[in-house]
């Protein structure tokens, strides 16, 4: 663990005692190519940021107009909603009060027009019978 220390240290003591990790201080002299490299660095640090700060913000905005335009969009979808819901009720009172009891009286119509058909067939077989007899008698 002794020897690692030692390491350390030693790395330490050259990192402090290297001019390029040296604080940079505006009025110290530097090298001025590195200076300029530093300031280029700085100043694409920052724009690369803002680009990035800044298409955060638009996606954001994005987002917010995307929100906008669904609650819009849900809001006609239940305004649409409750009117089918209106009309389906209305339709529904509609045919239990005025079309139900036609339909009633159609049955009602059916059942009677069945049973003069019967009674139909009946009497023109009765009718036929009565031919058959008279031609019969007159026969005779």
């Amino acid at each position: 663990m002794d020897e690692r220390r030692k390491k350390q240290s030693f790395f330490f003591a050259e990192l402090q005692m290297s001019p390029s990790c040296s604080s940079f201080e505006v009025l110290d002299p530097h090298d001025p190519v590195i200076s300029r490299l530093a300031t280029q660095l700085f100043k694409k640090t920052t724009d690369y940021l803002q680009a990035e700060m800044v298409a955060g913000q638009e996606h954001y905005m994005l987002l917010e107009e995307i929100n906008r335009l669904a609650i819009t969009k849900y809001a006609d979808l239940r305004s649409l909603a409750a009117n089918l819901n209106k009309t389906l009720n209305e339709y529904n009172e509609m045919y239990a009060q005025q079309i139900q009891p036609l339909l009633q009286q159609i049955d009602q119509i059916e059942v009677q027009v069945s049973k003069f058909e019967v009674n139909a067939y009946r009497l023109d077989s009765y009718t036929k019978q009565l031919k058959a007899r008279f031609k019969e008698l007159e026969e005779k």
